[in-house]
């Protein structure tokens, strides 16, 4: 409320300027062109004192008066003009004009790129929101049900769709079949019906156990993701959890949980994850085409200038630097190790990367014995990922392992 009062006062008190200065044209509450009188019927006296005190001859004083004399007729038709112009409605009319644009087009301007009823938010106020965002955004069943549901697909082949009946028939006489299952909720994810596609696969996990595989759960979330139409539910973030666990490096697991980021709130972290599965790659990895097309949207949200990478560089040395550090002295790997060190301490300082490079370089820096050093990242490295639990576990781990704590 107090924003919105401030603002029309400030409004009104620069509307009142403008429309004094477009409607009078001058300094004070005279025309311009008075002014110019003012300045040559001064001139014409002081011809007149010239002539009496014998400065001027008559016949110059007649040219100076006819001179100004003209010069007087020009800025009195000039007054005239302005005088007419104010006394009608064109002048008028242009400042309605004027200043209707500059009310309505401040208004669209703010609503499109302000926020209006909310005030400026400090760092620590926006992490809390993206929590409460977080912890209170709709379940998954509420997600789907919010959905229309789809027409059946009208492409698909007749017979395939009976034979899928019939697997749902076949599974419910066999509860206990895997395969059947398994071919259950990759038939209806073909046609659509993620839905029935993710129970499907909750009977797979459910009846494979402690064999379940993090593909396993990776495929679950990502039906679950599907079925509420791309939106990460609560339950589905604990599907991708479980994967994570059990295969940090999961490529669609990775990609999801950074969408997930961007729909509560932080962009910041998204960028970290999905830059760094561009940097890893590989180039034809299927998240790659959509992490591209989104994340630098998802940069400007978060507030970073930032420019995609190169796919598939990775994050750590590559097949050959470990072949030929075997064939290296200790001195010689060790000299290595610290270039390594050096190169990746220097890119997350500039570019910054994902909690798991940050874990790389202080488990390196425990290695070669520099324990200061590791301190000091895992203290940054805690300040740049905040409250995220999953980051908080990887970086106290390492720090255990390392003996920082």
């Amino acid at each position: 409320m107090y924003f919105w009062i401030v603002t029309a006062l400030l409004t009104l008190v620069v509307l009142a300027t403008l429309a004094r200065a477009m409607l009078r044209g001058s300094v004070g509450d005279r025309p311009p062109a008075a002014y110019d009188l003012d300045v040559y019927r001064d001139q014409l006296r002081e011809v007149d004192r010239d002539l009496a005190r014998g400065v001027v001859s008559e016949a110059d004083a007649d040219r100076v008066r006819t001179e100004v004399s003209r010069r007087i007729l020009a800025a009195d038709a000039a007054l005239q003009k302005q005088e007419q112009k104010l006394d009608g409605s064109g002048g008028y009319v242009t400042l309605g004009l004027t200043i209707g644009a500059i009310v309505v087009g401040s208004y669209v301007i703010y609503n499109e790129l302000g926020a209006p009823g909310y005030g400026d938010l400090a760092l620590a106020d926006r992490i809390e929101a993206a929590q409460i965002l977080r912890e209170e955004r709709p379940s998954q069943q509420a997600a789907e049900a919010s959905l229309d549901q789809r027409p059946p697909p009208t492409d698909v082949d007749p017979d395939y769709v009976a034979l899928v009946e019939q697997l749902r028939q076949a599974v419910t006489t066999r509860p206990g079949d895997i395969q059947g299952h398994e071919l259950l909720s990759r038939a209806e994810g073909r046609l659509g019906n993620f839905a029935r596609a993710h129970a499907a696969k909750a009977q797979v996990i459910s009846l494979k156990g402690a064999d379940a595989t993090a593909s396993d759960f990776s495929e679950y979330a990502d039906l679950m993701i599907l079925a509420a139409g791309g939106y990460v539910s609560p339950e589905a973030e604990g599907v991708l959890e479980r994967a994570l666990s059990m295969d940090p490096t999961d490529g669609p697991s990775r990609y999801y949980y950074g969408l997930m980021n961007a729909q509560t709130g932080r962009p910041d972290t998204a960028l970290r994850i999905w830059d760094q599965l561009l940097r890893e790659g590989p180039a034809d990895a299927p998240w790659i085409g959509p992490v591209s097309s989104q994340i630098e949207d998802i940069a400007i949200r978060a507030g970073v200038n930032y420019a995609l990478p190169a796919i598939g560089t990775g994050r750590g040395p590559n097949a050959d630097q470990i072949e030929a550090a075997e064939n290296l002295s200790p001195a010689e790997r060790m000299e290595m190790i610290q270039g390594m060190v050096s190169g990746l301490s220097d890119r997350l300082a500039t570019e910054g990367g994902p909690v798991e490079d940050w874990a790389q370089l202080i488990s390196a820096l425990g290695v070669l014995g520099q324990m200061e050093q590791a301190r000091a990242i895992l203290i940054n490295a805690r300040d740049v990922f905040g409250d995220d639990p999953r980051a908080g576990d990887i970086l106290s781990e390492v720090a255990d392992r390392v003996g920082l704590e």
